[in-house]
Order: structure tokens, then sequence, then C-alpha cells
């Protein structure tokens, strides 16, 4: 019985064996060969440049420094990190590559590509290479990334470096700002800023800003800043309205822009140390509807009013002579007499107005409410704004008997001819030119004695 040898298979992909498969094939053992070639070859041309005096020459290249910009980080920042490497043999150079920089920490992230080509450096020069780098957002301390070097004819070269990644800010103060402020008023406000980091950052300007504030100077330009060092900056202060008023400090960690802010509340009050308007001894007369008011005005407070007015308002109508009485300057602790004619319909009180202005030209105004039956004043409301006050009618003219008896306010022409007079009397009697009439004066008496005898 004939039988039949079955078919050999043979997975996909692969050949079916050869009719010489007996004998062994040399494709795999020619490749093999190539490679033990090859490395031959570079083993043996690496052992030609591999010499005594390469490795020799290779332990005299250094890291001669290592720069970090900015000096330390924020978390965050973008930076760079630059390298001098510096050949210390005087008559041999070097040839170098693969210059690479690395963190184990992870602390940070280099962006730069690696120096890969050869490059030569010579007897004595530095070669200096540039890495980007950008900080981790998380971490803080200090960090220590690796620089590596190769050599063509020597190992490599190693080195580590130290940088710091700190989240301190910049820190402001308030160190000087008004008890409260007025509407329209100019305040002073000065501002320190301090720089607590251990390396220095640059172009601090500070920054005023809020709703209905105005500022001089606008900004302030502080420059840099040293570690530890601070600067005080000083800003007038003029609000138009109750706000916040923030202060930011706007500076440069290298190239990377940081801020820093501080605010305080801008509240209206009394101001302590200004002007204050004290008004009494009311008088109050007339006929009819046209009434005359007098009195005095005195300024009980710290510093000068100036440009003092004196009027009325509705429902009392300022009519000629006297619709506006302008007194003038007051300083403090000084007063001045005003009268001011007006008419009114009825019974009630009359709101008297006294407007003068500060130092800076602000316009401050005080409502005193006037009862014409008792006489009396009563303090009403201050208010202030920034600009020129107008009121119709010419202001009233004041006579001698007319003036307080503040210093600023006394008759001094009057005052100046007496003294002159008096004061030619004593030269006239002390050069004998009244001794006649004062003889005439004593011979009388005699006449008179001699005319009785006869």
């Amino acid at each position: 019985m004939k039988t039949t040898q079955p078919k050999a298979e043979y997975p996909r992909g692969k050949t079916t064996p050869s009719r010489s498969a007996g004998r062994s094939s040399p494709g795999w053992a020619q490749g093999i060969l190539c490679v033990l070639l090859l490395a031959a070859v570079l083993t043996g041309t690496a052992a030609a440049y591999t010499t005594q005096e390469s490795i020799e020459a290779a332990s005299k290249v250094y890291v001669s420094d290592v720069t970090y910009s900015p000096g330390s980080f924020y978390p965050g920042d973008e930076g760079t990190v630059t390298v001098k490497v510096t050949n210390g043999n005087t008559a041999e150079g070097v040839v170098v590559n693969h210059a690479t920089l690395y963190d184990l920490d992870s602390s940070f992230t280099v962006t730069s590509k690696p120096f890969s080509s050869s490059t030569t450096i010579g007897p004595g020069q530095t070669q200096t290479f540039v890495f980007s780098i950008t900080a981790d957002t998380m971490g803080e301390g200090t960090f220590y990334p690796i620089f590596s070097l190769s050599f063509r004819d020597a190992n490599s070269l190693w080195y580590r470096s130290s940088v710091q990644i700190e989240d301190a800010l910049l820190e402001l103060t308030v160190n000087e700002r008004p008890d409260t402020f007025t509407k329209g008023g100019k305040g002073t406000v000065k501002i320190l800023v301090w720089n607590p980091r251990e390396t220095a950052v640059r172009s601090v300007t500070i920054v005023p800003s809020g709703e209905g504030i105005t500022t001089t100077p606008i900004k302030a330009y502080v420059g840099d800043l040293a570690p530890g060092a601070s600067k005080e900056v000083t800003f007038e202060v003029t609000p138009s309205q109750e706000t916040t008023l923030a202060f930011t400090a706007e500076y440069l960690n290298g190239v990377n822009e940081h801020e820093v802010l501080v605010s305080m509340p801008v509240t209206f009050g009394h101001d302590k140390t200004g002007a204050e308007i004290v008004v009494n001894n009311i008088e109050s007369s007339g006929s009819g509807t046209t009434m005359t008011l007098k009195g005095d005005v005195t300024n009980n407070g710290l510093t000068d009013a100036r440009s003092v007015l004196v009027t009325v308002e509705s429902p009392a109508t300022p009519i000629n002579p006297n619709p506006v009485y302008a007194i003038g300057n007051l300083e403090p602790d000084d007063f001045s007499s005003f009268e001011v004619t007006y008419t009114m319909t009825g019974t009630g009180k009359v709101p008297v107005v006294v407007e003068y202005k500060d130092a800076d030209g602000n316009v401050f105004t005080e409502k005193f409410s006037i009862s014409t039956s008792s006489n009396t004043a009563a303090s009403g409301s201050v208010s202030a704004q920034n600009g020129a006050v107008v009121n119709g009618g010419p202001g009233g003219s004041r006579g001698m008997m007319g003036l307080g008896s503040g210093i600023n306010q006394l008759p001094v022409t009057q005052i100046a001819i007496i003294l002159v007079a008096i004061i030619a009397l004593l030269v006239a009697w002390r050069k004998g030119l009244l001794k006649p009439l004062t003889d005439r004066f004593r011979k009388k008496p005699e006449i008179d004695d001699d005319l009785e005898e006869q």
C-alpha cells in the first residue's frame, strides 16, 4: 500500500527551508562581523585620541562662573543660566561637546536645546553656554541644577550650582496718612516699600488708584531695590468722593513682572488741623422786610482761613449795600466783625454761609442757622469743593469801628498817626519849643493877682 507523506506547513511570513538547509547560512554571520569590525574601528579611534596628555589637558578645564538671571526665582518665573567654562592650559586646546543642564529635583525645566555640536576651547580661553529655564510653580527652597560637558579626548566635566525659588513679595506700608479726608481737600499719604528678598528687584514703581481720586504725582518711580532695602514715597491725595485708595508696587524680577498692593479707606470728616469757623455776637435789626445782620466770625482752628466771605441764603435774600461781606484772611484765634443786609418774608431762622479757602486753594463752606428772635447761632453742615467761589453783589466795606481785635485787623494807620503826633510833641518839648506857651500860662495868674490888688 502506497502512503502519502504529509506536506510540511510553515508559519506565514517565514520561508520554507531550502534544499541546502543542512548547510549554515552566511547572512547573519556577516552582519555580526560588520558590527564587530565597526566597534573595533571606533574603539581604536577613541583609544587613539584618549591619551595621558589629553586626560591631563581636560583636567585643567573648569567652570569659572555660573550666573542665574534673576538671582532668585519666583515660582513660575522664566530666566537664564549662564555657565562659563575656562581652559586653564597654556599651550593646548581641548575639544568639548554635549553641554547640558538638568535638575534631579525637577525644580526647573530647561526650555532651551542642549549644545550638541563640538567646539574647541583654546588655551586660556573661556567658552560661554546659556540655558533658558522655567522655575516650578509649586516648589520653594534651594535647588542644585547640574551642568555637564563632554570631552572628545577624556571623560566628562560635572558641576553643581545652587539657586533659590522664593515666593516673598515686596512689602508696602502706609507710613503716614490724614486722620480724615475732606471732599476736594488735599491730604498727604506716605508709602514705604521694602524688599525682603535675597536678591535685588528692578524698576519698582508705585501707582495709586481709586474712583474719584486725584494724586500728585500720578505715579512714583522708585527704581531698583537691593536686598533688604526700602524707600519712602509721598503722594498728595485729593478725593472727590468716599472710596478705597489702593497703592500698587509694580516691579521686575529678571524679565518677569510682579506686583503687590496695599489699600486704605477714604472717608470724609472734620480736619483736626484745619481752620474751624465760629459765628457769635449776633445782632439783627431792621424795619419791614429789610434786615441787617451783624456778628463776629472767629477762626478757632490751627491753620489760616483765607478769603473769608459771609452771606445769607434762602429763605433770606441778600441785598445791597452788603449782600456779601468780605473779611479776608483769618489767622488761628483771630476774628472779625461782619454785616450783611437781606430781606426775608415771614419769621424763622436765617442760614448764614461762611466760605473760605485753605493754602491749596480748596474752598470750604460752613453754614450756621441764626435765630433772629433770640440772636443765637447754631453750627450747621460743613462742606468743601475744589474750585472758585462766585458770589453776587459787592463786598461790604469795613470802617475802623467794625474791625475785630485780631492782630491782622488792627487800625494800623490811625495808631501810627497818633504815635507820630505824640513823638512830635515830645521832641518839641525837649527842644524848648513849647516853653513860650507854658510860660504864658504861668504868667497869666500873676497878672490876675495885680488886678485884684488895685
